[in-house]
């Protein structure tokens, strides 16, 4: 029996907090790529009403991606969880997590993100990274995130990358999040060979869209690794925000504070010293 025709994706904006093109979902068919927040689930649901997901595909389980995963586990019962063993855990009891998001947005945590439930154990499928999940190949893809995977949709060529193949919004500069707590450079450069090993067609980003220039994305992408790890090592926060907002500089204003929303600046900082502190050796 041949394989059921499957859509092309669609990219659904969630208007994170009212603004266009800072956090999007990505719907193949029955299955959703990184949902979102709680917060936008007034978004999101409208777009299921005649589909009802069978899986959510998590590249991994910052609230931004995976925030409303315990939501819609609730809302649609027999709803599959794919996500990276690390991450499994967190989404069970995500205690931790909240605690550590918690202390990165403090009082502004409801207002982002929403509310967090648990994801029953027995509907969490955990990846290591080399399954095939139906017309989905999963890689293990660390770097933004110890727990993080990419999928590749074989039938369109689309590659899912979560946050490891970098922050673009309306076709300008490549950014690279960094935010605290485990980035790990060298890690986050074999990612990035394995899914040009895949020959996509198109990284498909949840900040914000799909990109055909495969090859000149990932290559800004390295630069902006390359450049940072330089600069978060010699200068100090206030200069270093400032080169990232240098890089979109030339975007129009709407662009550019979707930039801001979707990969604060501050935080890049953060999680850069903290990656590059635990790299050196100890006096």
């Amino acid at each position: 029996m041949s394989e059921p025709p499957t859509s092309e994706p669609e990219l659904i904006d969630l208007l994170h907090l009212g603004h266009p093109q800072v956090v999007g979902a990505w719907v193949i068919d029955d299955v959703i790529v990184d949902p979102g927040p709680s917060s936008c689930l007034d978004q999101l649901l409208p777009a299921l009403e005649h589909r009802p997901p069978r899986a959510l595909a998590l590249t991994h389980i910052h609230l931004d991606h995976a925030g409303v995963s315990g939501t819609l586990a609730q809302r649609f019962g027999e709803l599959e969880v794919w996500v990276h063993e690390r991450g499994a855990p967190h989404l069970t009891d995500p205690g931790k997590l909240l605690d550590s998001a918690g202390r990165l947005y403090g009082e502004e945590m409801q207002r982002l993100w929403g509310e967090v439930l648990p994801v029953p154990a027995e509907r969490i499928t955990t990846l290591v990274g080399g399954e095939s999940l139906g017309p989905f190949r999963v890689a293990y893809t660390p770097g933004h995130a110890s727990h993080h995977v990419s999928y590749l949709h074989e039938p369109s060529g689309h590659a899912f990358t979560g946050d490891v193949a970098g922050v673009r919004i309306s076709g300008a500069s490549v950014l690279a999040p960094t935010p605290p707590p485990d980035i790990d450079l060298p890690a986050w450069r074999a990612s990035l060979e394995l899914i040009e090993a895949w020959a996509p067609t198109r990284l498909a980003i949840t900040h914000f869209g799909a990109y055909a220039d495969v090859a000149e994305h990932l290559a800004a992408l390295r630069e902006q690794l390359d450049r940072a790890e330089q600069l978060g090592s010699v200068v100090d926060e206030a200069s270093f925000v400032a080169m990232l907002r240098a890089r979109v500089a030339d975007a129009d204003p709407a662009t550019r504070a979707a930039y801001e929303q979707a990969v604060p600046a501050e935080q890049s900082f953060q999680g850069l010293a903290r990656y590059l502190r635990g790299r050196r050796p100890a006096a």
